[in-house]
């Protein structure tokens, strides 16, 4: 026997659920709806931790792109060029508005990288942020961070790493600058 599913049976149902005198449809909609939307609204926020996260990585590698090639370099980029090309490479659906931050290191070699934690007592510590795109052949680490405000009752002492149930979402890109302006 198949079970068919129509839209006749679901007005049916909703007719039904309308006209029920005992009460017992809405104290078991009561019982499973509480969950249900908890559960539907804690999967959407984990979806939109991963959103933000994917469009910063796409961000991050389009934007550091013009460090590797010397571009960035060449124009005199400053730290809040760069910040913002990195707000322009993200979604709209992503506000930049003082919740992003960039860390770019330069070193002389992959085996003195050394990049500090920039959560410290569940705080962003960016006093130690800097900008430095550095020169041709030049180790370059670039880090950008996001703040994000956790909207859904219990996903936030679970998934925060920051106080206030906000999450620090990070992406990091590591190369070595083209031996651009050597031609």
């Amino acid at each position: 026997m198949a079970c068919q599913f129509s839209f006749r049976n679901v007005l049916s149902f909703a007719g039904k659920f309308r006209r029920a005198q005992k009460g017992a449809t809405a104290v078991e909609f009561a019982l499973i709806a509480t969950p249900f939307f908890f559960l539907l609204f804690a999967m959407l926020e984990v979806a939109m931790v991963f959103f933000v996260s994917i469009s910063m990585e796409h961000a991050t590698m389009e934007v550091a792109r013009t460090i590797r090639t010397g571009e960035a370099q060449q124009s005199g980029q400053s730290s809040g060029g760069f910040l913002d090309a990195v707000c322009a490479e993200m979604s709209p659906l992503v506000p930049c508005n003082g919740n992003v931050y960039i860390d770019v290191r330069t070193f002389a070699d992959f085996g003195d990288v050394n990049v500090n934690n920039p959560i410290n007592n569940q705080e962003l510590d960016n006093g130690n942020f800097t900008y430095n795109a550095g020169n041709a052949g030049d180790i370059v680490i670039v880090r950008v961070f996001y703040v994000w405000k956790l909207n859904t009752p219990l996903i936030g002492t679970v998934f925060a790493n920051l106080s206030g149930e906000r999450r620090l979402i990070a992406t990091t890109s590591a190369f070595r600058n083209e031996p651009f302006g050597a031609i």
